[in-house]
């Protein structure tokens, strides 16, 4: 059994393994292609109560290998990028140690200082150091930062979780005395729609966005409560069963991260993915830059160094949904209007009109 794929199961706490998770394909690509590149953005999730979000989020830290950092560093710090070396005094020097990538959980209530963390002036000015109390943000550094429910989270926070994970830093400035430190993770948020929605400025921020809905298929739901039961009966039973798939995951996604540099894409394709963003009148560019970052993680993630159409076709929705312009009088879905923008500039519409013809005729 791989060290880096699951701890000694009696020295923390389970976690339902991620392969074994049924159905939910879309959340569950967006979060493995922002793995693979914490670039894209972050993903914003928007479903139903009760449909597995945070179950998958906690999985997938979970199956991620172990990473190198820095002993007693509050930033897990990596040896192997000096300028990301907190500025007390962790060098090459200091001991490396192995550490599962960690899964912060930013509660509703969560005040700033708690999240940024917080300067003990009277320390700095009576001692001359810099006493830096580390928040949220310096735990979640090179793991996941899940915010459940973030519609309801103040916008102000909202703002600067997105600035930190955008820039990859984070900085406390009180009374004069400034602190930076690194804060790179992917931030995952979830919300349910019938709470509200976010601002559209604020949910243009995340990279991708995903939506899911609860399984109506019976003999589905039958499987899902089966195994939670099975897992919660006997959990290790249950994790030395799917041990093969999460170690062969595993693989793949470090696999994915190392080919992620050497993948390349099209001038033409390329042009299109702005065509499509342009036809659909979208802000700004981070659409199309989100939308080549996808689809080369994807291609990456499959083991292939050229991206193609069907790569693009499988991330543009999850990269553009959230960035088109909300009509309260329109009832088409925007993920159907991605997808019907996507077919029109890539040629595709007509290809899918002439099969349907040929199917009607008879001819085979």
């Amino acid at each position: 059994m791989s060290p880096t794929a699951q701890a000694s199961t009696t020295a923390r706490r389970m976690v339902f393994p991620f392969t074994a998770i049924v159905g939910q394909e879309e959340m569950k690509l967006a979060l493995l292609l922002n793995v693979i590149d914490p670039k894209i953005g972050g993903v914003m999730i928007m479903g139903d109560r009760g449909t597995g979000k945070s179950t998958t989020i906690r999985a997938l830290a979970d199956l991620l290998p172990e990473i190198d950092v820095v002993a007693d560093d509050p930033f897990n710090s990596d040896p192997n990028e000096p300028d990301w070396m907190s500025e007390n005094g962790a060098s090459h020097s200091r001991e490396i140690i192995k550490k599962k990538v960690s899964m912060i959980d930013l509660p509703l209530g969560a005040t700033e200082d708690r999240v940024c963390g917080t300067i003990d002036i009277e320390k700095a000015l009576a001692e001359g150091v810099k006493a830096f109390e580390p928040g949220l943000l310096a735990k979640a550094n090179r793991g996941i930062l899940y915010v459940d429910e973030v519609n309801l989270l103040d916008d102000h926070l909202v703002d600067v979780l997105l600035d930190s994970a955008a820039s990859g830093w984070n900085t406390v400035e009180r009374e004069g005395i400034s602190i930076r430190h690194p804060a790179r993770f992917v931030l995952v948020g979830s919300g349910n729609p019938e709470e509200g929605e976010l601002r559209p400025q604020l949910l243009d921020r995340f990279g991708m966005h995903a939506e899911i809905h609860t399984v109506k298929e019976p003999a589905l739901r039958v499987q899902i409560v089966e195994q939670r039961a099975h897992f919660d009966s006997n959990s290790e039973e249950y994790l030395q069963q799917h041990q093969p798939l999460q170690e062969e995951l595993q693989k793949q996604i470090v696999m994915a991260q190392d080919k992620l540099p050497k993948v390349e894409m099209d001038y033409d394709l390329r042009v299109k993915i702005s065509e499509v963003c342009s036809e659909l009148d979208v802000d700004g560019l981070r659409g199309d830059i989100v939308t080549n970052r996808a689809a080369k993680a994807l291609t990456a993630f499959e083991g292939r160094n050229e991206v193609t159409v069907d790569d693009i076709r499988r991330v543009i929705t999850l990269c553009l949904r959230h960035r088109l312009r909300k009509d309260p009088l329109e009832s088409i879905d925007s993920g159907y209007k991605v997808q019907k923008a996507f077919s029109r500039v890539f040629g595709l519409e007509d290809l899918s009109e002439n099969n349907a013809a040929v199917a009607g005729s008879g001819v085979r």
